[in-house]
């Protein structure tokens, strides 16, 4: 049985390696397993849901990879502003989509980015959480390892939180040594039951062993563990970058603040998770009593 499918780019020259790693960053893609050996090295980039689509006939967008976002526009812009080389602009599709193409870095071929239209979503149901986190509780837990790049993120989602509506006392702030602390604590937070959301916030930077791959499995791991188990909201920005000019890129600079944007994410799951319980809550409600 297939466990993975992954579409496989081998650039020749290591300069176009990180830059197409870069875009995909960029994009969204989050970093998964990572290697650097004798002979080659390498990274995933993964989405949340991947797969082969078969078609046969007319309107297909003519790319070698295509990939779904929540606002085509959005990554259009920063298409744009990055300096890609657009092949075919955004526009409405028959299908009730936006789509555009663009040519990806290193001759890798053309990427077609698109999403629905809010016409089509429309359709059906769709839950979405708020970003407004008055009346929230939020418990940031972050790392003092690599304090340079973990303090802008700490500030990142401080500022995202009370942006957002949050009061200084429905925020808790809990620092620990490293990455490698953050799941436990933040399982110890969420299991308190006085947090609607945790934010999660550490920078692991690639060292000259293996200890970078164990290191950062385990602790998207971990975060991942508490957050199903607790049914506590956890938002992940711990940073995986191969060097440090990388992630202060994500620690405020070319990159944005990926602290602040956790922080956003919390809030929204904060959000969402109230509604759920709150439509379920109001369903049992309506169900007529068995005599």
């Amino acid at each position: 049985m297939i466990k993975s499918l992954h579409k496989l780019l081998v650039p020749k020259r290591e300069a176009d390696f990180h830059a197409l790693a870069d875009f995909f960053d960029a994009l969204g893609l989050a970093r998964g397993e990572a290697w650097k050996g004798r002979r080659s090295q390498g990274v995933k980039l993964e989405a949340p849901a991947a797969g082969i689509e078969i078609g046969h006939g007319h309107g297909f967008p003519g790319a070698d990879l295509v990939i779904e976002v929540d606002s085509a526009d959005a990554v259009y812009q920063l298409a744009e502003q990055r300096g890609f080389k657009i092949s075919k602009k955004i526009a409405d599709q028959d299908w009730g989509a936006r789509l555009f193409v663009l040519e990806m870095p290193a001759g890798a071929g053309r990427l077609a980015v698109f999403s629905h239209n809010k016409d089509w979503r429309k359709k059906g149901p769709v839950l979405e959480g708020k970003l407004n986190a008055t009346g929230k509780r939020f418990a940031i837990v972050a790392g003092r390892f690599n304090a340079f790049v973990t303090d802008r993120l700490l500030a990142g989602a401080l500022d995202a939180l009370r942006r957002a509506g949050a009061k200084e006392g429905d925020i808790a702030t809990v620092r620990v040594p490293g990455s490698f602390e953050i799941p436990s604590a933040a399982r110890t937070l969420a299991q308190t039951g006085k947090y609607d959301a945790i934010v999660c916030l550490g920078c692991i930077l690639r060292g000259q062993t293996s200890h970078y791959e164990h290191l950062a499995n385990e602790v998207a791991r971990g975060i991942g563990h508490s957050a199903q188990e607790t049914g506590v909201p956890h938002a992940f920005g711990v940073l995986t970058c191969d060097t440090l000019e990388q992630a202060i890129d994500r620690a405020g600079l070319k990159s944005g603040n990926k602290g602040y944007e956790a922080a956003l994410s919390a809030v929204e799951m904060a959000n969402l998770r109230a509604d759920v319980r709150r439509r379920t809550s109001d369903v049992g409600k309506k169900r007529p009593k068995k005599k």
